[in-house]
């Protein structure tokens, strides 16, 4: 069917809506909203259709009643979940759960709640969301993006009114309350910063000048307070280039992904096809929640959204599917200040002193007086006293560091994500990501029903150049910036200042041009290394060290992965369930490698153990629930990566030429490795584990008293269904999943008006545990069984779950 044709069906089927729930099943009848309005939600109304596993498929007239949708929606599956993130944008976490306590950490890496809020205040004070909300388009949001919020808040409000909360986790709390749509804008402002400010929360609020003797005194007008527990001494450039790049360094993050799409050339009918694996947290604010959103003539689109996210973030409609993965680029620098002689809270520039400016910022406190901080900011964003623990960065009497975060400047990313859905093409999306440039940590990987291909890592980055780099970094820039992309720039020059480029949105980013992309390869695949190896017959070079290196090892989650892509494209014939057995393949690219050598080796390391040899020599190299042997396997694995340098792992080095097979053979040498087995071993035994145990009876979730047990590896075992578990021996083994395999989506088309997609959403819609969505799909995730997406209205409303739901201002 013609598209327009296809329109106009769906605003005919979303006006006859009412004659639809009155003709429906009994099973399927349509549940009423509620009555009675408010003023912010005056007239505002959408129809959610609810299929199987609580997926809503919501169908507004315009952006505003799609938002109210939307919000009604998420909020009936998560709002404690949503609650406590709107609380720590607000900075109200310590009034409520006291300073001390740790939040999830899904909004920043603030270490307390009193960090986190006074970060966030701080933010609210200075009216920053305000200020970037009236920035016109293109540099600001669009308005299409404001009716969402503006709706996606009176739809939360409208159910938090209508209805009792249910969820243990906040029934009856007095933190869940009504939100605005500046606070929906507040949450896609942490999102934005999260690679950078977000990253130096505890930095930021720590900072304060060295106590100063008598003299010149600060133009806040008050002495600055002594800042405690911070080392005097400027840092060690070996160290801090180690730091960073562990810092920044992907086998260490909490979020990452899989992505693939593959060509025309490569599949059975010529028409594209994308495997989508984001791996985010199971719990708190980072979490995934799936939903279709209709606007009739003007949006149609399928897939998952961030919590408290107006839009389909990582998703598919009838001509083009979309996914993200964690990217290499560093979207943040730092510019050492040189400091005016006697005020360290004045900087030179070019020789001239410019004054800091002080943000005094107030945090409500539980059970006792408000604390009161200052942050200290300059032309080049907040004064930082580190990035993490690893990396302190002192404030001395004549340095002073300040970070540059130009996410801080970015609310358009839902309008990137706007655009995805409404696309027709790849070349639609990259038009999108030309026109948008709202990205601020990932690349983008997609196909269309046409056979295209497609990657990018536009991101809302430093205007970083190499020369640049080259020409002004510190001591300490020329240490950390090729280890780790962190550049540290000379603050006192102003001929150091980033610049712009013409094609770019924002001053001192890249342009669209300087983007490493990649267009109509058989396969494009990314797994969190950076852009060189996309397809590794067509190798990407020429871009700059802040957004990833060339040339240098990949994790061997990419080198796996890349294996079995590459494999799969020059197969041929591919299908949508050539894509489902690829993400539940299950393979451990480092039992390959190195399990062999391990098992021959093992009678010399362990003589007088034969059964662990011989339990290691039989794994079948795989993490299935039922693999014997895998569990063994991973305990040694962790402890041997985490023990011996990467240099000495292998006897075979890595080789720009040949990337995807080296390095190779294991050191069995390295003093490490008899130890590293015979720890897991003992470890195995201590916990009453047998060592040839299938890895499911281990490797589990409870949920509502259920153990289900679920398949997957870890980041080091390079593993594509990549599976970060918490080991509790005394529970039994791994009993929660911390990390890992998210939102899933295998999309296809097969020339037919509807997608072919299936998805799984692996720790299911609710976190409430008396949801009956709060772990159905994590039972069919550990089935490795999918949902077959309801995206055609003709599926929707076969669907034997159906429930009709009329929501209402």
């Amino acid at each position: 069917m013609h598209f327009r044709s296809r329109l106009k069906q769906l605003a005919l089927t979303a006006s006859a809506l009412a004659v639809v729930t009155a003709t429906l099943p009994g099973a399927a009848a349509a549940d009423s909203g509620g009555r009675g309005h408010h003023p912010s939600d005056r007239g505002l109304s959408a129809v959610i259709r609810y299929t199987e596993y609580g997926i809503p498929h919501i169908v507004a007239k315009d952006y505003a009643n799609l938002g109210f949708g939307t919000g009604w929606a998420q909020a009936a599956d998560q709002i404690c979940t949503l609650a406590d993130g709107f609380l720590t944008v607000n900075g109200e976490r310590s009034r409520y759960f006291g300073p001390d306590a740790a939040p999830d950490g899904s909004l920043s890496s603030a270490a307390t709640n009193l960090s986190s809020d006074l970060y966030f205040r701080g933010v609210r004070d200075a009216g920053t969301v305000e200020t970037l909300v009236g920035t016109p388009a293109p540099s600001g949001p669009s308005r299409e993006l404001k009716e969402l919020m503006r709706g996606w808040a009176a739809g939360y409000n409208a159910w938090l009114r209508k209805n009792r909360v249910t969820d243990p986790a906040c029934a009856k709390a007095d933190w869940v309350r009504p939100v605005t749509a500046l606070d929906v804008a507040r949450r896609g402002f942490a999102v934005s910063v999260l690679g950078g400010q977000g990253r130096a929360v505890d930095g930021i609020t720590a900072a304060g000048p060295p106590a100063v003797p008598a003299g010149p005194r600060t133009g806040s007008g008050q002495e600055p307070a002594p800042r405690a527990g911070v080392s005097g001494q400027l840092p060690d450039p070996g160290l801090a280039a180690e730091a960073a790049r562990e810092l920044f360094a992907a086998e260490n993050a909490t979020m990452g992904s899989n992505a693939v799409a593959f060509s025309g050339a490569a599949t059975a009918n010529g028409r594209g096809l994308l495997l989508g694996n984001p791996h985010y947290p199971w719990q708190g604010g980072r979490r995934f929640w799936q939903s279709q959103q209709t606007i009739p003539g003007e949006l149609d689109v399928s897939g998952a959204s961030l919590l408290g996210t107006t839009v389909v973030n990582v998703g598919f409609n009838d001509k083009v599917a979309w996914s993200h993965t964690v990217a290499t680029g560093v979207p943040l620098n730092l510019h050492q200040l040189t400091l005016a002689p006697g005020d360290p809270t004045s900087y030179l520039v070019d020789g001239r002193p410019e004054r800091m400016t002080p943000r005094q910022v107030t945090v409500p406190v539980e059970g006792g007086a408000p604390v009161t901080r200052t942050q200290w900011w300059t032309r080049y964003g907040p004064v930082v006293a580190g990035l993490g623990a690893q990396l302190p960065l002192p404030w001395t009497a004549s340095t002073a560091y300040a970070l540059n975060d130009p996410n801080a400047s970015n609310l358009r990313g839902s309008d990137t994500a706007l655009g995805f859905g409404k696309a027709r093409s790849t070349r639609d999306v990259a038009e999108t990501l030309r026109r948008t440039q709202g990205l601020p940590w990932v690349n983008t990987v997609a196909a269309d029903s046409a056979g295209h291909s497609f990657f990018s890592q536009s991101q809302v980055l430093p205007r970083i150049t190499d020369e640049l780099a080259g020409r002004c970094s510190t001591p300490l820039g020329r240490a950390t910036y090729p280890a780790s992309g962190v550049a540290v720039l000379d603050g006192s020059r102003s001929d150091c200042a980033l610049g712009s480029d013409p094609d770019a949105v924002q001053p001192g980013v890249f342009g669209p041009a300087r983007m490493p992309v990649l267009r109509d390869t058989p396969y494009v695949e990314n797994s969190n290394d950076s852009a060189w190896l996309t397809n590794a017959e067509r190798p990407l070079t020429g871009y700059e060290r802040i957004f990833g290196t060339i040339a240098t090892q990949r994790s061997l989650r990419t080198r796996g992965g890349v294996e079995d892509v590459a494999a799969m494209a020059a197969r041929g014939d591919l299908t949508v369930a050539d894509l489902q057995r690829q993400q539940f393949a299950n393979r451990a690219p480092a039992g390959d490698l190195a399990a062999g050598e391990a098992a021959r080796a093992c009678g010399t390391a362990l003589p007088d153990d034969p059964e662990a040899c011989r339990v290691i020599g039989a794994w079948d190299r795989t993490v299935n629930t039922d693999s014997r042997g895998a569990l063994l396997f991973d305990r040694f694995w962790r402890k041997f990566t985490a023990s011996v340098p990467s240099t000495q792992q292998w006897t075979v080095p890595f080789s720009a030429t040949d990337p995807v097979r080296t390095p190779n053979t294991l050191n069995t040498a390295v003093p490490g490795f008899a130890k590293a087995l015979a720890d897991a071993v003992a470890e195995l035994r201590a916990a009453g584990i047998p060592l040839d145990a299938p890895l499911g009876a281990h490797q589990f979730v409870v949920r509502n008293g259920e153990r289900i047990p679920v398949s997957g590896g870890t980041e080091s075992l390079g593993v594509w269904n990549k599976t970060e578990s918490v080991w509790n021996p005394a529970g039994g083994g791994y009993t929660e999943v911390a990390h890992g395999t998210s939102h899933v989506q295998a999309v296809g088309w097969d020339g037919g008006r509807c997608p072919v997609a299936r998805t799984l959403l692996s720790y299911s819609q609710s976190s409430n545990p008396l949801s009956p969505h709060h772990s159905d799909q994590t039972r069919l995730y550990a089935g490795e069984r999918w949902v077959t997406s309801r995206f055609c209205e003709k599926d929707i409303l076969r669907s034997p779950a159906l429930r009709v739901v009329v929501v209402r201002g």
